[in-house]
């Protein structure tokens, strides 16, 4: 099993909305990808984050069975859907992979 874990930082204001308004739509766009791409196990997105180091404003927890189902999961047209939206809010960006 594949864990794969991102933490965000938003920019304060950015695609014409403030950052609690983005936080909500990343959780929503993501939270829609595990009926679009059947190799993502579980995904959960938390914006309420009281404890981070770094901060950051959005975690994404997700799991696949294999590296190749994560690498596969980097590239499907409905992720990149995401990472468009991702891009234009996100001001900093650290991610985790690990396997179990």
């Amino acid at each position: 099993m594949v864990k794969h874990i991102v933490m965000w930082t938003l920019k304060d204001s950015a695609a014409g909305a403030d950052k609690a308004a983005n936080a909500r739509k990343m959780k929503e766009l993501l939270e829609a990808l595990p009926a679009k791409i059947p190799f993502l196990r579980e995904l959960s997105v938390g914006i309420e984050v009281f404890a981070a180091t770094p901060p950051c404003d959005v975690i994404l927890y997700s799991s696949f069975d294999t590296r190749d189902d994560l690498d596969a999961y980097q590239v499907h047209p409905e992720h990149l859907k995401v990472v468009a939206f991702v891009k234009q809010v996100v001001a900093a960006r650290s991610v985790l992979d690990y396997e179990v």
